[in-house]
Order: structure tokens, then sequence, then C-alpha cells
């Protein structure tokens, strides 16, 4: 643990010069003393602290403090090592708590964001003090003060901070270390949850406080209550969200210390949902946690995906014969877009991955002419297979163009990009290879007219992404 506490050091020494923003002056330190004396003045010494050009403390971001952890564990490998670091330095951070234990759904434990509205990051803070939140409650402005503190994953392998080690993560808060290391302000903020669809959740909301509208149970689970009385710990229900012709999926999960275990599930409406996301227990999956049942808001009638009956499909193209009268264009490297199968399925390939090494990679693939005055309103509907995916972006991208001469260099042509959110909402492959096809909800094609172009980019960003892609069918629907 001494190599990585060194380590951390020098890490911290490089990041301050760039990352961590110091001798803050904020108006919102200012505290009254409805905190009480002691707490007031505590708080009051460390912000003055903060304040003074004589002092070493300086303030780090939650998403820095996250980054120290998060290159730490970058450079372990197997299995037997601490998955926590011990904070050495004279840092603080602040936050505003994003969940609440006051129906029991969460358990010695809170989390916070670092804004109260459009956060960038959350973390976790465990502390063995069970109704934290008559103290730290939602939205209250709140500093913990990280000098000999540990931070790093909980047993769900979120990012939490805390008092001391338990095995190999992150161990709470003792009851005496609380009032030494976390300070709350004078100021509760309203916590505006961030709008995110279903399919828009990832890893990097976990912590944060957040809402998805046209959410609904499965009719399979009428007659449900929130808490399975089968299971001794948590339960876990689907929430689902109608998405093209499909439904997007979540989960809910609820403590059976919840005080609205029993609870029947509102199955006959849907509506909006809000909700703390977290991981579920080991880090498998994200999950929602409510605070209280007055965050699910289903009052709307349920929504049905669409129906490919109620649509004309105007082009249509699934790659049995190949290319078919696509181009294939190369404006870097010679890593191209190639027509495959496998297992029955027809589909065209971009991968920046050579065999051995990530490779420098800007491959189009380019439809035959389109008549987009044929007809109003398309939109167009994506299969693909997230094949292989590495650390990096998404390397795939639509496009359309009016002004694309066929054959040419498809630079020199204007292009409008399209699907972007609908290509990134797809699952991400956990990296291993498989031939998995999933659709994207619709991609708004009504805006151009005349004849046209499609194109698809793969840019492995000069060697970064090595992920592999499959575009296994392309349609293009209108009513």
């Amino acid at each position: 643990m001494n190599k990585a506490i060194k380590s951390l050091k020098l890490m911290l020494v490089l990041i301050a010069s760039v990352a961590i923003t110091s001798c803050v002056q904020d108006d919102d330190y200012t505290v009254p003393s409805s905190l009480g004396n002691e707490e007031n003045e505590s708080l009051q010494e460390l912000l003055a602290k903060l304040d003074s050009e004589d002092s070493n403390l300086t303030e780090i971001s939650i998403s820095n403090l996250k980054a120290l952890y998060e290159a730490y564990e970058e450079g372990q490998s197997g299995f037997d090592y601490n998955h926590f670091i011990q904070i050495t330095d004279s840092l603080l951070v602040k936050g505003y708590v994003s969940s609440s234990d006051a129906t029991g759904n969460f358990y010695k434990e809170f989390y916070m964001q670092d804004a109260p509205e459009n956060p960038t990051a959350g973390i976790g803070v465990v502390l063995n003090q069970v109704d934290s939140y008559n103290q730290f409650n939602k939205g209250r402005e709140i500093y913990i003060l990280l000098t000999d503190t540990y931070v790093g994953y909980n047993s769900n392998e979120i990012i939490s901070i805390g008092g001391k080690e338990d095995g190999d993560e992150v161990g709470q808060f003792t009851e005496a270390q609380v009032s030494d290391y976390i300070f709350r302000s004078s100021n509760t903020e309203t916590i505006v949850p961030l709008e995110l669809s279903l399919s828009e959740i990832n890893a990097s909301h976990v912590g944060m406080f957040v809402t998805s509208d046209n959410v609904q149970f499965p009719e399979s689970l009428i007659g449900s209550t929130y808490g399975d009385p089968t299971e001794d710990f948590d339960t876990s229900r689907t929430l689902q969200a109608c998405e093209g012709f499909g439904y997007s999926t979540f989960t809910l999960e609820t403590s059976s210390f919840a005080s609205f275990y029993n609870t029947p599930l509102p199955t006959e409406k849907g509506g909006n949902i809000s909700a703390v996301v977290l991981k579920s227990y080991g880090g498998d999956n994200l999950v929602f946690l409510l605070n209280d049942l007055s965050d699910v808001q289903f009052n709307n009638d349920r929504c049905t995906p669409d129906d490919l009956n109620d649509y004309n499909v105007v082009f249509s193209e699934d790659f049995s014969n190949g290319l078919n009268g696509w181009d294939v264009i190369n404006t870097e490297g010679t890593q191209s877009w190639y027509a495959a199968s496998f297992g029955g399925d027809s589909y065209v390939r971009g991968s920046g991955y050579d065999g051995s090494n990530a490779v420098t990679m800007v491959s189009w693939l380019i439809s035959p002419s389109f008549d987009f005055d044929a007809q109003e309103g398309e939109q167009m509907v994506l299969e693909i297979a997230d094949a292989f995916s590495d650390a990096g972006e998404e390397p795939l991208k639509a496009y359309y163009s009016t002004d694309y001469v066929a054959g040419s260099d498809p630079s020199t042509a204007t292009w409008v990009e399209v699907g972007t959110d609908e290509i990134e909402a797809l699952p991400i492959n956990g990296g291993f290879f498989d031939n998995i096809y999933n659709e994207t909800g619709f991609i708004d094609l009504s805006a151009p007219t005349g004849n046209g172009f499609i194109a698809f980019v793969y840019d492995s960003d000069d060697a970064a992404i090595s992920s592999t892609r499959d575009l296994g069918s392309v349609k293009i629907l209108a009513q």
C-alpha cells in the first residue's frame, strides 16, 4: 500500500497544475449560526483555511478525485490488490447530497453530486450512521476534508469516500470521524434531476439524481409489489420505455428495509420516475434506487412500441448480396469496411484492429443515391452488432449529404451527422467478441430534400479506437 500512496502523491502533483481548483473564494461559504456554534465554527475555520494564501488546503472536484482512484485502478493487474487509495495530501471536496435514507432504501451511505443542476460527476460516502438524512439531507451542500481518508470501491464497486479500510474495500467513517471530516453548510439546494432516457443512462451517471419520462412497469408485473417477499435483501424490478419498435429497459432496485417494500407497483399507468443511479451488488449492472415513492409519477396512459406495419419501407439493405452498390472510400489508412457473413447473418464490418494492433482508419460506407422528395417524414432504423468494444469513444457515425458526387472524395462534400444519440444508446459489449444485433430508435431523415446519399463512417481517431462494428441492415421508413 505504501507504493500506492507514493504513486498517489506523485499523481496529485501532476494533476494539481491543471485539474484542481485551489484557493477559491465563494459567497456560498457564508454559514449562519443555525447549524450550532461548534459545527458552525468548524466549517468556518475550514473554509477560512481554504481561502487563505498561506494554507496548503486545496479544493478538488468530485470528477478529479475519482480520476485519482481510476488512475490507480488502471495501473493494477490481477485480482489481489486493494481497491482503495489513502489521501495523504491536504484536500477538500464539495458536493450536494443526491440521496436520502429517510425511507430506508439507503443504508449507512449517502451520495453526492458536483452541482445541484446539470451535474457532471457523483460519488458515494460510507459512514456508520443511520438516518443520516436528518443531518445530510438531500440537496445539502457538503464539504469533506480528505486528508487521511480513503477513496475507492465500496461493495457495489462504486467509487466512494470512507474513513478506514474494510478488507480490500473502502470502510465507513466511524461515528467519531464524521464530525472531523464531513461538514455541512447551511445551504440546501433543490436538486434538479438530470433528464435522461433509460437508454441514455451510463456509468458516468452513478451517484446522480436523474429522471426518465415515458416509463412504465411491464404488464407481467401486474399484482407485484416493489419488494419480493421471497427475497431477503434487494428486489430487482424491470422498468421499460417505448423506443422505436421495442422497449428499452432499466432495473429498479428496492431494499428489503424500504418503507415502501410491500407497496403495489403502479402497473396500470406510465410516466416519470426520478431516482439515484447506482450499481447492483458486485457492480455488475446499473440500477435505480428511489429516495421516496413521491418520485414515481405514473399518471399517463401506458405506451406501446411503434408497429412496423404502420410504416412504408422505402429503402432497405441487409447486405445479403455483399456491398450491393454501396461504395467504400478511405480518407485515412488502408483498412476498410468490408462485407462478410457469420452464422447466417450478413453484414458490413468496420474495425480499427488489424489482428495485432489498432490502426489509423477513416473509412466511408456510402449508399446508392436516394430520392428524399419521393416521400415525407423519413426515419432511418439501423441494426448494429457491437462485436467488440475497447475503452475508446464510439467509432461509428452516420451522415447524409445532398451535394456529394458518387465516387468522389467524400471529404469535399457537405455532410450532416445524424443518429448520434441513437447509435451511442445501443448496448456496449463488455470486451468479448459477439454478434448480437441491436436496433436503433428512429433516426430523423426528414430534413434533406432532393437526391442525396447516406454514409456510415468508421473513425479510429488516429488508432485510439479499435472497436468492431457490424452494420447488419439499414431501413428508411415513411408513413
